[in-house]
């Protein structure tokens, strides 16, 4: 009986060493070699997603865009726009799924009928899960 358990411990520790050696499955795709580069707000884009009038304070009525500027290749990435009102509340998330060969802008916005409470918000951007930075701005 002690020979079994014996025998039995080292098949156990076996397939366990086994399956700690294992690479496990990737399903989904990275991008290493992309990176956020820059970010830009204002009220208008100009040709190739850029913004055309660089602020930080918007009026109510105005239509609020985010350029997002990548630097890499990748066959995928994510990015993922997070927008918030001063007191953490959650305005508009966003996200976009690219596949960038060099340096490439991608234009986000959020719009409100009726016009932005005023107060302080932010943006926060995030490149396949990571945190790539963020911008406050007022709506005066």
């Amino acid at each position: 009986m002690n020979r079994m358990t014996r025998l039995l411990a080292v098949v156990v520790c076996a397939a366990a060493l086994t399956a700690s050696c294992s690479k496990p499955a990737n399903d989904s795709v990275s991008a290493p070699g992309v990176r956020v580069t820059g970010m830009d707000l204002g009220r208008s884009l100009a040709a190739g997603k850029a913004i055309a009038d660089k602020t930080e304070s918007f009026r109510p009525s105005d239509m609020i865009y985010l350029s997002v500027e990548t630097d890499g290749t990748a066959p995928k990435a994510t990015l993922v726009t997070r927008w918030t009102y001063q007191d953490g509340q959650v305005v508009k998330e966003q996200s976009e799924t690219i596949a960038p060969t060099g340096k490439a802008r991608t234009e986000f916005h959020i719009e409100k009928p009726g016009g932005w409470p005023a107060g302080k918000y932010a943006v926060k951007v995030s490149l396949d899960g990571a945190a790539s930075g963020s911008k406050d701005f007022v709506v005066k």
